[in-house]
């Protein structure tokens, strides 16, 4: 298709949208009395107008039921996490018995690093991609320094060549391949938060699982926005937030998949607690653990169900949409905003660059543009004039145009909102 950057085609382009409509099922901020364009949902996705309906349902249980909300409510609280097994495993491309919610995104790493991250005097190595997220990074180091080794030692960084923006494939194998009989563990984010590069997970996974190393992924901002088979790839666990791409409120549950050949690894060590415990037997309070066959059994406490309320509002609207439908939106929207900034780039001679990969299939809904001559304040006057993005130093803006929330003039908006910004600088 040829773009063309004016509202007209931008308006044709919304019509023929058949996800269009879902942005009314959400709930935008105002600035100045209108409507914000929301290119944050990398960060924190908007709150679905269904989502109150969920929590009111678990305080009304709560209110007229008490304790008995865990057997008797209408969703009942023991059981609440196993509604999400199967629109989840869709999301990520997983068995249902493979996934699970619990905890939060890092706490959830650490636990899973219990179990898939074994050192010994030969093989202790970790190999993550340089610049992971920061929470990632303390993780790292601190696993390292619990099991006596030294983070200069034990931590391999893959690294961006010189005057380029993303890692290269051919070099992350190649290191995997340099580690080779040190190497232990595995661990990137599937897409990279300040690049918005995706890496490819399924290559990845094969080549380190070759050198003897376990493998997993951050999927935090992968989950709900890449095409995921984490079954077939034959990932060894991974884990995501949801409150980005998946709209389901600040800070709130982290997603796990651990793959079906670990459920039934008795060898394999983890963190335990009552709520990963035999179901059948949990309220027996038995001394000896015996754990769930499946990524249940990675649980620990009872579940926070006011936090997975809005989880499961969401994990329903992306059942009802279902991947395929939103990445078919998200490649064409993405190349749409990637038309309107080169558009925009020529009119103003040369103020920006996306370092982002121009191959869809190495990017997902996320441009990171570094402003050339451009400072924060060119990103204050976008917040100012009612464009929701996201500053990272040293000088890039990163935009998500989300597919279920974001339209086509969003995008054709906000390019007139940018030049207007860089023209009165």
């Amino acid at each position: 298709m040829t773009f063309q950057n004016t509202r007209e085609f931008a308006k044709q382009l919304d019509a023929q949208d058949a996800l269009n409509h879902y942005q009314e099922q959400f709930i935008f901020p105002k600035v100045n009395d209108k409507r914000v364009i929301y290119f944050t949902g990398n960060s924190l996705g908007l709150q679905p107008k269904r989502t109150k309906a969920y929590i009111d349902e678990v305080m009304n249980d709560w209110a007229e039921l008490a304790v008995e909300g865990h057997f008797y409510a209408e969703k009942p609280w023991w059981d609440y996490q196993e509604r999400f097994a199967e629109p989840l495993s869709k999301i990520v491309g997983a068995l249902p018995s493979e996934v699970t919610v619990m905890n939060t995104l890092t706490v959830n790493l650490h636990l899973l690093m219990v179990s898939f991250y074994k050192p010994t005097k030969t093989r202790y190595k970790i190999i993550c991609e340089e610049k992971a997220f920061p929470s990632d990074q303390y993780m790292f180091q601190s696993q390292v320094h619990f099991h006596g080794l030294k983070p200069e030692d034990a931590i391999v960084e893959i690294k961006r060549r010189e005057g380029e923006h993303n890692i290269r494939l051919e070099d992350v194998l190649a290191k995997i391949e340099e580690v080779g009989e040190e190497l232990a563990l595995v661990l990137i984010g599937g897409v990279n938060y300040y690049t918005g590069q995706v890496f490819d997970i399924r290559t990845i996974t094969a080549a380190g699982q070759k050198a003897g190393a376990k493998v997993g992924w951050d999927l935090a901002h992968a989950a709900g926005n890449i095409k995921l088979e984490l079954h077939d790839w034959n990932v060894d666990f991974a884990a995501w937030c949801s409150y980005k791409y998946m709209n389901s409120g600040p800070g709130n549950a982290s997603g796990c998949f651990v793959h079906q050949k670990h459920h039934h690894n008795s060898d394999l060590p983890r963190f335990a607690g009552w709520w990963g415990h035999n179901k059948e037997r949990r309220f027996k309070m038995e001394p000896t653990f015996d754990p769930v066959h499946g990524a249940d059994g990675w649980q620990i406490s009872n579940l926070p169900v006011l936090s997975l309320a809005p989880y499961l509002a969401s994990v329903e609207m992306f059942a009802e949409v279902g991947m395929d439908a939103l990445i078919a939106k998200r490649d064409h929207i993405t190349s749409y905003l990637e038309f309107i900034l080169h558009e925009i780039d020529q009119e103003v001679k040369g103020s920006f660059e996306i370092i982002t990969p121009s191959n869809p299939a190495e990017r997902a809904s996320q441009l990171s543009v570094f402003l050339h001559g451009e400072g924060r304040s060119l990103f204050d006057f976008l917040m100012k004039n009612g464009v929701i993005t996201d500053w990272r130093e040293p000088n890039v803006i990163r935009l998500a145009p989300v597919p279920l929330y974001c339209s086509y003039e969003d995008m054709y908006d906000f390019g007139q909102i940018l030049k207007k910004g860089i023209l009165e600088k």
